[in-house]
């Protein structure tokens, strides 16, 4: 099984994965986590020039450094532990590039879809959790977190609310427009009912017949 986690800055997206997937193994099952940008050594040089402060990127050359980070991913990570049985968990994956490069900052969706779909080899996730919360509630956490870690707001913190509030959008139309894989979360709920909720989602998803 595949899991994606997704939402716009400071949603509790990666909390909620490393809660899940502590949920799966107290379950026995195998799990493997990861993130993108990144993931593999090429694509933890390719995240930092993707978030490097000083830095002014095209959005289409931001489309194709994520997607080239994404295809080694697929390659090194993601197949070879889907085919040994484990549970994949990914921190942002192709519905990422479709709100961020393709909402956010307007690139054809069409040209993404294909572009994404060429590198993660045409892997889609099984299900998706999207984390949602408010843009204002977003720069919140963002503010404090950086304040917390005494380190600068990355590119993509330091856009307009307009920006994020572009991106929120596409993520509830992806979720409208493929309701059987995207589960909507509340991201104001706590961790804990976070965890529960996205839990009892999987438990309801595999019970699913598949043939």
């Amino acid at each position: 099984m595949f899991i994606t986690f997704e939402g716009i800055e400071g949603s509790g997206k990666t909390t909620l994965m490393h809660a899940v997937a502590g949920a799966l193994r107290k379950q026995g099952r195998a799990v493997v986590e990861t993130h993108e940008p990144g993931g593999t050594p090429v694509g933890d040089r390719i995240r930092a020039i993707f978030l490097d402060r000083p830095l002014t990127i095209s959005p289409l050359a931001e489309a194709l450094l994520l997607n080239a980070s994404r295809a080694h991913l697929v390659a090194e990570v993601i197949e070879p532990a889907i085919q040994r049985g484990q549970i994949v968990l990914c921190d942002r994956f192709i519905d990422s590039t479709l709100a961020y490069q393709g909402y956010g900052r307007g690139l054809n969706l069409s040209m993404l879809h294909n572009l994404s779909d060429t590198a993660a080899r045409g892997r889609l996730p099984d299900v998706t959790f999207f984390v949602d919360i408010s843009v204002a509630l977003s720069r919140e956490r963002v503010a404090s977190r950086a304040r917390a870690d005494g380190q600068a707001q990355d590119r993509l913190d330091r856009e307009d609310d307009a920006f994020h509030e572009r991106v929120r959008g596409g993520y509830l139309e992806l979720a409208r427009s493929n309701e059987e894989r995207i589960h909507v979360l509340d991201g104001t709920m706590t961790q804990e009912q976070l965890a529960a909720s996205a839990v009892e989602a999987l438990q309801a998803y595999e019970k699913i017949p598949t043939n």
